[in-house]
């Protein structure tokens, strides 16, 4: 079984995803970033855009946000989105 990492994407009102994913991309002022399990600790701000998640069952899930913050450590990734961010389309 591949290496997983612990992801909660939330805006202030919501959680909008959150659970095991065997990566995550995201739209970050510097450019895409893809988190894998055992990357090294970044904090990032997020441009508009859409961060995918694959899900450690395959699954994708993609949700459109229109800026925030991501924070990547111990295997765990936290995004906080703008209000208005949500899900898009999944699988």
């Amino acid at each position: 079984m591949a290496a997983t990492i612990s992801v909660f994407i939330v805006a202030p009102d919501q959680t909008l995803w959150s659970g095991t994913a065997r990566s995550v991309s995201a739209p970050t002022v510097e450019g895409s970033i893809g988190l894998l399990a055992q990357h090294e600790p970044v904090l990032s701000v997020l441009r508009a855009g859409t961060v995918a998640v694959v899900a450690d069952d395959g699954a994708r899930t993609e949700l459109p946000i229109t800026g925030g913050f991501l924070s990547f450590d111990e295997d765990t990734v936290t995004i906080v989105t703008d209000p208005g961010s949500g899900v898009a389309a999944a699988e």
